[in-house]
Order: C-alpha cells, then sequence, then structure tokens
C-alpha cells in the first residue's frame, strides 16, 4: 500500500481525474455518508461537494489529508489532525479513515490504520485518538479490534453527533 498526501494543482485544487475517484470512493460508502450525514443526498454526491469538503479539511491547521492506493487504485482516504481543537488534548487525531466499500475486507482499512499510527509514531507522538459516530457498531469493532479503547462519549465538534472517543497507546 502506497501513503501519499492529496495533491493539488497550482490553483490548489484537487486534480479532476483524482477527484473523480475520491468521489466514487465516498459514493461507495453510502451508508456510512447516511449515517453522517456529510453530504445532503448520500445516493447522489457529486465531485465538487467533495471537493468542498476536503477543502473545509485541509483549511485547518494540522490536517493532512492521506491517500491510500494498492496496485495503483485509490482504495482508501484518511484525515489526521495533529493537534486536537481542545488545547487539553495532547494526542493526534484521525478524523477520518474510509475504504473504498468495493475492497473492504481485504486487509486494506488495517494497513492504512496501521501506517497513520506509524507515522505518528515516526513523529514522536506517544497516542492517537479518534471518533467513531454512536450509531456506527461496525466503525466500532474495527476500532477496538485494532487496540483502540473507548475514553469518553461526547458530540462532536461539527454538527453534534453522539460519538465514542476512543485512544490508542503507541508503543515503541
Amino acid at each position: 500500500m502506497i501513503l501519499e498526501p492529496l495533491p493539488r494543482t497550482a490553483d490548489h485544487d484537487i486534480p479532476a481525474p483524482l477527484l473523480t475517484e475520491l468521489t466514487a470512493l465516498y459514493a461507495s460508502q453510502r451508508e456510512f455518508q447516511a449515517l453522517s450525514g456529510d453530504f445532503p443526498d448520500p445516493d447522489d454526491i457529486r465531485p465538487e461537494q467533495v471537493a468542498a469538503a476536503l477543502a473545509d479539511e485541509s483549511a485547518r491547521p494540522g490536517t493532512e489529508v492521506l491517500l491510500a492506493r494498492s496496485r495503483g487504485r485509490l482504495v482508501g482516504v484518511v484525515i489526521t489532525l495533529a493537534h486536537h481543537p481542545d488545547p487539553a488534548d495532547p494526542d493526534p487525531w484521525i478524523g477520518l479513515l474510509m475504504v473504498d466499500a468495493d475492497v473492504q475486507r481485504q486487509g486494506h482499512g488495517r494497513r492504512l490504520a496501521t501506517a497513520v499510527e506509524d507515522r505518528f509514531r515516526d513523529a514522536g507522538r506517544s497516542a492517537v485518538r479518534l471518533a467513531v459516530l454512536a450509531d456506527n457498531p461496525k466503525a466500532l469493532a474495527f476500532w477496538t479490534s485494532l487496540g483502540y479503547e473507548a475514553i469518553d462519549h461526547r458530540p462532536d465538534l461539527q454538527r453534534g453527533r453522539a460519538c465514542t472517543v476512543l485512544r490508542k497507546q503507541l508503543t515503541v
């Protein structure tokens, strides 16, 4: 698996062929999109909506959008935050990890999560956090299988959705 930062054109746009790939990936996760409410119609996700969502995420200081490719195919996207907006929170966060539904259950999500953990570990970070929507038991099962432990239940900062906050200690 190759993990690379989201490339941008000279005008700071996402290259059109890549935006097409990203839109297909986001649209493949219809169940998650319906649950999250991030797009007005989970059955009609458009390139301009994906571009706007990624621009909003990228605008936050310390945010990185990473793409995962396997055999040249875009299989996942992950958004990381070097620092949570709450200054009392010392850990970096995984804001989103999404794998194309057509290639789920092939280990891509596990490899992508491990690659992100390794990046944080290499940067000297000792733990990582993330939040799972309360109505998403599949995601909760995935993250706990990777060693993440629930440490809190609270609404997310963007939309007030009920979430479980998970944390994983990163050992050397």
